[in-house]
């Protein structure tokens, strides 16, 4: 059993009655970044949507961070938002990129 964390809960349950997403996966990337053990400051959001059709990568991301304004004002410090159009999920062949490794904090090279 995976056990996601109150702030992970709320993006699911907020990005599920705000775009009725076809394809959501949210994941907490803050072990990736220099932040305390069990933070929830960073996630990865891939949401397909067809409120996204016919809509600029720039309102989709609008559209998302308005939905999760209380979180974005809170804890959360970074969102890597992957949003598609379910023709565009098909031609990206479901996939994402990878996040790259965080070059912060006791992470500099």
């Amino acid at each position: 059993m995976i056990h996601l964390g109150p702030v992970e809960q709320t993006i699911i349950l907020k990005l599920t009655s705000g775009v009725a997403p076809e394809v959501l996966e949210v994941t907490n990337e803050s072990h990736m970044h220099s932040v305390p053990p069990g933070s929830e400051s960073h996630f990865k959001v891939v949401v397909v949507s067809k409120q996204f059709d016919g809509r600029r990568l720039v309102q989709r991301h609008q559209m998302i961070y308005s939905i999760l304004a209380d979180e974005l004002a809170g804890n959360v410090h970074a969102l890597a938002l992957h949003t598609y159009a379910p023709d565009e999920w098909v031609e990206k062949r479901y996939k994402t990129p990878n996040s790259p490794n965080c070059f912060g904090g006791e992470n500099r090279s």
